[in-house]
């Protein structure tokens, strides 16, 4: 299936204008939109690639730039010691009520989009695995894809702006949701991954769970953790998740 990627548009929120860039189809129709949240380093090239994956599924891709309330529209952070602490640090000062009314701005736009079923799902990597979680607690989410979930169970995403109350909330989860983990993840160990999987099952909600022998970051391509392997079986997982939930009627 052929793409475009060239596509951009600044939403406003209440916190500010958001960039959200976009991929999809070029053939003419209407598409399920995926949310996809990046890493602490924003909209790097591998987080485009893997948009344009999904895009060729199929898929209306929107990346909005979690941290547009700090860096100037088109900030990317480096894969290195500076880009590091600096998408660290603004994970800690961003509430995370913030990210909820990013998430129903960008779902709202989204909705009324033209080339939008109206169908919505979430799909996020590290940092980016908590937000498609966190976004899912909206009701009109039918699925989320959730790559090894930082700050979950510690409940310290906005950490110096109050902390984040996601785990507490599982319980608004009306779509599926999907989470995948490497074993060897220094920062999902197995008390946190625990953890969730209890407060999934605690709050009686429906979800599909992966382990499987990896670091962290094991899906970003061209990355030295980089598992191509274990990236292609757990990419097909995930594309059957969300067509499962997103293409058929509801």
């Amino acid at each position: 299936m052929l793409i475009r990627t060239d596509e951009q548009a600044d939403i406003g929120t209440p916190t500010g204008e958001m960039r959200v860039h976009l991929a999809r189809p070029t053939a003419e129709g209407r598409f399920a939109a995926i949310v996809l949240y990046s890493e602490i380093y924003q909209i790097t090239d591998p987080i485009r690639r893997l948009a344009a994956q999904l895009a060729g599924e199929g898929f209306l891709v929107a990346m909005p730039e979690v941290y547009h309330e700090h860096e100037p529209p088109g900030t990317v952070l480096a894969y290195d010691t500076p880009g590091t602490e600096r998408g660290n640090a603004l994970k800690f000062v961003k509430p995370a009520t913030a990210h909820d009314t990013d998430a129903r701005a960008l779902f709202d736009w989204l909705e009324a989009h033209p080339a939008c079923t109206g169908a919505l799902g979430t799909f996020g990597v590290c940092l980016g695995g908590h937000l498609a979680l966190r976004a899912s607690l909206d009701p009109r989410v039918r699925a989320a894809v959730c790559f090894y979930p930082t700050d979950l169970h510690t409940r310290t995403l906005g950490r110096d702006a109050g902390g984040d109350d996601t785990m507490a909330r599982i319980d608004e989860l009306r779509g599926e949701a999907m989470l995948v983990f490497g074993r060897q993840d220094p920062h999902v160990p197995f008390a946190g991954r625990s953890a969730i999987r209890e407060r999934l099952e605690e709050a009686g909600r429906s979800y599909t769970w992966f382990e499987v022998n990896a670091q962290h970051a094991f899906l970003r391509d061209g990355a030295p953790r980089f598992d191509a392997a274990l990236a292609r079986l757990s990419m097909g997982w995930a594309l059957a998740h969300l067509s499962r939930w997103l293409t058929p009627p509801r």
